[in-house]
């Protein structure tokens, strides 16, 4: 748990080890195997998913189109990282959203 923060810090040195905490309990499993802790912004059916379970489903988004900006602002945002960890990914689209306090 306290690699997962601190690599959302990275990015958010006030992000809340609970929120953090909330998204890793929502992974589950996915985080268990390595091809799928991470998130690849080249993968444009990865996006896809991201899109769907994490935006649209889980953050109870509806605007598709947004979505896939805050997604492609947030590939920017961690353009440096070779590896993106998913819950830092799935972190930073939630804040730019404004729904890390709905996690």
């Amino acid at each position: 748990m306290s690699d997962y923060l601190a690599d959302v810090q990275r990015y958010d040195a006030g992000a809340d080890a609970d929120t953090v905490k909330k998204i890793v309990r929502h992974l589950g499993i996915a985080l268990r195997s390595r091809d799928t802790s991470f998130v690849s912004c080249s993968d444009d059916a990865e996006l896809g998913r991201v899109r769907q379970s994490w935006c649209m489903k889980k953050l109870k988004q509806t605007d598709e189109a947004n979505c896939d900006k805050v997604i492609a602002s947030t590939c920017e945002t961690m353009k440096a990282d070779r590896s993106k960890q998913r819950v830092t990914f799935y972190y930073l689209v939630a804040k730019s959203l404004g729904q890390l306090g709905g996690l």
